[in-house]
């Protein structure tokens, strides 16, 4: 039995024998990544992880993690940090330093657990696609949407596919640790080692079948780990090699990234994954609760208030069900009212729709009611879905709220006044054409606190 089995199988057992919240809160996450005599190391998230596993729960994880082996070991935790920092020279490799590689996967990251809708069909069905075939089919693939919705999600589950159905080298790791591991590098330029640090570098994020790269957006305040980030896309491009990114904006709007970088992220298949509609987020909720002995007290009522109320973050949302469990536990109910939802959630919602000014406060709301984010509302797309909402929020907050074209266009992204007003004149002519949009703005403006 391999290492992901043996801990697939462990976290299971665990489940069972601790609460949903302490399971998802201090399990969920972790992956053992070696077993090495009688050791077992265990990759955690945080710092935080290592000493309140070890404080709390370190009876139960070697006695769950014995019945299923068969063995007694002890368990070293490890953050991503330190598993970096294990890099092992060899001498004996003809100069060509080796390091323990890490893929980075999350296990529970599958394309079966991917609940699927209309808002993210399209990029579901592409991310299998390149899971399939990698390399052959889109390359790269540029994968965009707010936070919350799904992205890494995708990014893992392409991953995990490849790993389980491949022989082929997969790494995931975030733009921050890219630009980490440039910095680290840049500060070694001038030392003794610092070929077999480049070759490491080279090693790690060249010779690899598979790289991809989540939030691409924080590369933009690193102009220098820009230039090798084109070297590496580059160098595997050539190769043949898969390479999948993901920002919480489209190519065109990473305004700070290199002209040439832009252009290449549009040389395979870009795709958004936009907020989740009611009946999805229902489906994620049920999903969310399958299996869980709760799940039969979850009315119906509770479900439909928690959708209303996440409209554009699925982690919002899995996290109110987690809150209402705990909150459950707690207070030993037996069953999940409206009223407990309402207790557990008293402080949940009202942080997230809290606004700096009335110009946020429309941005929110037409935001939430046409089905696309406040950075679409901002950008410089011009599609019809996102144009036509942008005018109406721009009309909103120029003849109902009274704001100064400049103030506007700075909200909108730093659109130009004459842009601004070119809006608020085409959605005055639509409502002298169109009642029932005089009413929904109407309805819009009604909500405005």
């Amino acid at each position: 039995m391999d290492t992901k089995s043996i801990w697939n199988k462990f976290l299971d057992e665990i489940k069972q024998n601790t609460n949903s919240m302490v399971f998802e809160t201090w399990f969920m996450d972790t992956e053992l990544i070696d077993l090495n005599g009688s050791t077992a190391k265990v990759l955690v998230p945080m710092h935080v992880h290592k000493k309140f596993l070890k404080e709390n729960y370190s009876d139960l994880i070697e006695s769950v993690f014995t019945d299923i082996t068969g063995s007694n070991f002890s368990f070293e935790y490890l953050t991503e940090e330190e598993v970096e920092k294990n890099i092992e020279i060899d001498t004996d490799s003809i100069g060509v330093p080796s390091f323990n590689f890490e893929s980075n996967l999350k296990n529970q990251y599958q394309f079966e657990n991917f609940i699927v809708g209309q808002s993210n069909k399209f990029a579901r069905t592409t991310a299998l696609a390149v899971a399939e075939k990698p390399g052959l089919m889109y390359n790269p693939l540029f994968i965009y949407g707010n936070s919350g919705l799904g992205k890494t999600h995708l990014m893992h589950a392409i991953g995990n596919y490849i790993v389980r159905n491949t022989k082929k080298k997969v790494l995931y790791v975030t733009s921050e640790q890219f630009v980490n591991d440039f910095i680290e590098l840049s500060r070694k330029k001038n030392e003794i080692n610092n070929i077999e640090d480049v070759k490491l570098f080279k090693q790690k994020y060249r010779e690899v079948d598979v790289l991809m790269i989540d939030d691409i957006q924080y590369l933009q305040i690193a102009n220098s780990a820009q230039q090798e980030f084109f070297n590496t896309f580059n160098e595997l491009y050539s190769n043949n090699k898969q390479i999948i990114i993901s920002s919480d904006r489209s190519p065109e709007d990473l305004n700070k990234l290199e002209q040439r970088l832009q252009t290449r992220f549009n040389w395979g298949i870009t795709t958004d994954i936009l907020p989740p509609d009611f009946k999805l987020r229902i489906d994620i909720i049920n999903k969310k609760i399958e299996g869980n002995p709760m799940a039969n007290a979850f009315p119906g009522d509770v479900k439909e208030y928690i959708a209303s109320n996440c409209i554009s973050d699925i982690r919002k949302l899995e996290g109110s069900i987690t809150r209402i469990m705990a909150y459950s536990a707690i207070m030993n109910s037996s069953e999940i009212t409206m009223n407990l939802a309402l207790e557990a959630l008293r402080d949940y919602f009202v942080k997230s729709v809290t606004a700096k000014n009335k110009i946020d406060q429309v941005q929110q709301l037409i935001a939430s009611n046409y089905n696309i984010t406040v950075e679409d509302l901002k950008s410089k797309r011009r599609v019809a879905k996102i144009a036509v909402p942008r005018q109406i929020a721009m009309y909103i907050a120029r003849v109902k709220l009274e704001e100064t074209l400049p103030k506007i266009g700075l909200a909108f992204g730093g659109k130009d006044h004459t842009t601004v007003m070119h809006s608020v004149d085409k959605i005055k002519r639509e409502i002298a054409k169109d009642k029932n949009l005089e009413i929904q703005i109407e309805k819009i403006v009604e909500q405005i606190k």
